[in-house]
């Protein structure tokens, strides 16, 4: 993500979400406690545009996406989205499909590793949001559930189908995301869907425990990292090793790699720098 922005200012207020910054740490908060924190348009729109910013000023190493109140998120708004589509012409269909799709590109190519702190309910989208993260940190109350053929619509919404297989395989994932049933938090574990299961309501505490150990490690690293796991999904083996190779070869040039040799030398722990 470039550096370079336009005229346009920070915006200082997310209508739709809550945002904090802590020494490199950003929390973002579904906070619709009363709809179980469903996305509306404008949410969606917010996610996409804060994680664009964030990636920019390179000041966040670590990000937590949590939920307020009784679960993480229900998925898109019955009232204000689903019914509101109903309305609305193929152009505008695509449109805002589309807007959803980035919200998931913004998730997997931001220069940060994000941290889903899962209690209570992820569907629907709220699941691909989770999904999306680096590690899904959850309690014993977490259950997923990817509801898309509930609705009538294809289980593979907003990069599900290609993520979903990645993370817990072919089988799990036809089953989770053709059926549409919930997966709770033991089960999730056992697949590989749950990155860490915490005690009862302690997933946010763990994430944030996490995005700290993420945030004092090697930035640049961290980054380079997400973005090979990302690109060579697809690669054949000898385009990902030539790529491997170039990223390694950038990074022995960083401060962080004398950082570490010096640290070692002089027996302390090394301050990483990002660099």
């Amino acid at each position: 993500m470039s550096p370079f922005t336009g005229s346009a200012a920070r915006t200082s207020n997310w209508r739709h979400l809550r945002v904090t910054h802590a020494d490199g740490v950003a929390t973002v908060t579904l906070a619709r406690p009363e709809k179980l924190n469903a996305l509306t348009f404008g949410a969606y729109a917010d996610l996409r545009d804060l994680l664009a910013e964030l990636s920019r000023e390179r000041s966040v190493r670590a990000l937590v996406l949590a939920g307020e109140g009784r679960g993480f998120c229900s998925g898109g708004d019955v009232e204000e989205i689903i019914g509101a589509t109903l309305g609305l012409d193929t152009a505008q269909l695509l449109d805002f499909n589309r807007m959803t799709g980035q919200v998931v590109r913004a998730i997997r190519e931001c220069p940060f590793p994000v941290i889903a702190a899962v209690h209570g309910v992820a569907a629907g989208a709220g699941a691909v949001l989770a999904l999306a993260a680096d590690f899904r940190v959850a309690d014993p109350s977490a259950r997923f559930a990817f509801l898309f053929t509930r609705v009538g619509l294809s289980g593979g919404d907003m990069g599900a189908a290609y993520l979903l297989p990645r993370v817990v395989g072919l089988g799990h994932a036809t089953r989770l995301l053709m059926l549409g049933e919930p997966v709770r938090a033991p089960e999730a574990e056992r697949i590989g869907l749950i990155s860490e299961l915490t005690e009862e309501a302690h997933a946010d505490e763990a994430a944030h425990r996490l995005a700290r150990r993420l945030a004092d490690g090697p930035a640049l690293a961290h980054a380079q990292t997400k973005a090979l796991l990302t690109a060579e999904l697809d690669m054949p083996l000898a385009a990902a090793v030539e790529l491997d190779a170039a990223t390694q070869a950038l990074l022995m040039n960083g401060e962080d790699y004398a950082e570490f040799h010096a640290a070692f030398t002089e027996k302390r722990p090394p301050k990483w720098r990002g660099r």
